[in-house]
């Protein structure tokens, strides 16, 4: 039962306010097996609880999925391994449920119910090609949670050039906070921080080889910048999607003057 059916039994006598108490106490948390799902924090906090994948049984999967779709209406499954893949199209086609999967990304969204736009604008921009696997989870998060993303891939220091045409398009449309993912030595987040007027996101990658490799020496370097950056950890392209998109909505609230 959702808050709006909940609150229509009540005001029509159907339920007293001691068992609508119970009911929200019970709506907040729906236990299936060894999970708790959150059902109710993209309402509290404005990032939708995602299902990570990784390490978890398919059955266990499967289950999960299907309680959040029953009581959300929207699911963001992400780090999607191939058995995880194929078990994830069986409940699609067994529930006949409308998804996208994004490869690069290895995320699957299903849904009941279409986004809700909120206004927010974001930007996202790699360093290379290497970095697009996390550039791409970060802007699928940001789509979920109702932003509009401008993004801007390869745009290394080692051709510094190929940065300013589409940045410059970014700064006309008003982005309202920047994801910039790199590896190897990480400089891209602290140029960008250093041109623009929005908050700055750097996401270190895991390329990059030998000592300072697999994302470390990037994230070092973020994290010593001159230019004012937010850093989150290695190849968290989630966080980093979802903090941006946290900032871009609340601005939108404030053009919209209910902030």
């Amino acid at each position: 039962m959702d808050i709006f059916t909940l609150l229509e039994k009540f005001k029509n006598g159907e339920i007293d306010i001691v068992e609508v108490e119970r009911e929200l106490r019970l709506m907040y948390l729906r236990v299936d097996g060894t999970a708790r799902l959150d059902i109710h924090r993209a309402k509290r906090t404005g990032v939708p609880e995602a299902i990570l994948a990784e390490g978890k049984r398919v059955e266990d999967l499967k289950r999960i999925v299907h309680h959040q779709l029953e009581r959300v209406g929207r699911c963001i499954v992400t780090r999607v391994t191939p058995d995880h893949g194929r078990a994830l199209e069986e409940l699609i086609e067994e529930e006949k449920i409308p998804h996208t999967w994004n490869e690069e990304a290895r995320t699957m969204q299903l849904y009941y119910r279409e986004i809700t736009k909120t206004g927010g604008k974001l930007g996202i921009i790699t360093a290379g090609t290497s970095d697009i696997q996390v550039a791409e989870e970060a802007r699928v998060i940001a789509e979920e949670m109702g932003c509009e993303v401008y993004t801007l891939y390869d745009a290394g220091v080692a051709g510094i050039h190929r940065l300013f045409p589409d940045l410059q398009k970014m700064i006309e449309e008003g982005v309202d906070a920047i994801v910039v993912a790199a590896g190897r030595e990480g400089t891209l987040p602290a140029i960008v921080a250093g041109l623009v007027d929005s908050p700055v996101i750097g996401v270190p990658v895991s390329t990059g080889y030998g000592e300072g490799g697999s994302g470390k020496a990037a994230l070092l370097s973020m994290l010593q910048s001159c230019s004012v950056l937010s850093v989150v950890n290695i190849d968290s392209g989630f966080t980093a999607g979802a903090f941006a998109a946290q900032i871009a909505n609340r601005v939108a609230r404030a053009r919209k003057g209910r902030a």
